[in-house]
């Protein structure tokens, strides 16, 4: 059931890019809580797998996957757009591709993504519920409200001569939010693991 909340987020994704596409201002209006019932729902797979009993590593690995697919697609139709700079989607595309080549190493040998995390720090930070909950609520704010105002400029166009670029400058201030909180919960991930495959590392916790 978990897995298929999670599936389901990825279909809705592809709803959504055809809307943001459609050229329809009236039918962009939801963009918006589209956008965060995407993003909402992977803390509904999470509470439905832990209800259930089915946690699994699959179920970790591929509900991390569907993240990334999410956040990485919105940050480049963001940029593709005009509405962020093209420095964000990479941003996130090498830290995402550092920290899922890292954590493959554990799922190799049977580690969820979150339990590799060893120090205090990297465990408040990356595998911390309250982290995790404030990463994915400022990036579904950033999401939602740069595309809320997509339709703006065709739908209301003296309110957005007045305002859109305060709400343009918000959107980004929201953006760049992201990308900081992006590095710092991927820094410990990488650290930890350049920490522990020093030689002698793994013999000296023996």
């Amino acid at each position: 059931m978990a897995n298929w909340v999670t599936f389901g987020r990825f279909l809705l994704l592809f709803v959504l890019l055809g809307i943001v596409y459609s050229g329809a201002p009236a039918l962009q209006l939801i963009n918006a809580p589209l956008t965060i019932l995407i993003i909402a729902l992977d803390g509904v797979d999470g509470w439905v797998a832990r209800r259930f009993g089915e946690e699994s590593l699959f179920g970790a690995t591929f509900d991390i996957a569907i993240d990334r697919i999410v956040e990485t697609v919105l940050w480049v139709v963001l940029a593709h757009l005009g509405f962020i700079g093209v420095w964000i989607p990479l941003l996130f595309i090498i830290r995402g591709n550092l920290v899922d080549a890292i954590r493959s190493k554990g799922a190799q040998s049977g580690t969820a993504a979150f339990d590799m995390m060893q120090s205090p720090i990297g465990r408040f930070l990356v595998a911390g519920r309250f982290m995790r909950g404030f990463y994915a609520v400022l990036k579904a704010v950033a999401f939602a409200w740069i595309l809320a105002w997509q339709p703006a400029p065709f739908l209301a166009p003296e309110f957005w001569d007045s305002y859109g670029s305060v709400l343009n400058g918000i959107g980004l201030a929201l953006a760049w939010a992201s990308a900081a909180i992006c590095v710092a919960r991927g820094l410990p991930v990488i650290v930890e693991f350049c920490a522990n495959a020093r030689p002698g590392a793994q013999a000296g916790k023996a």
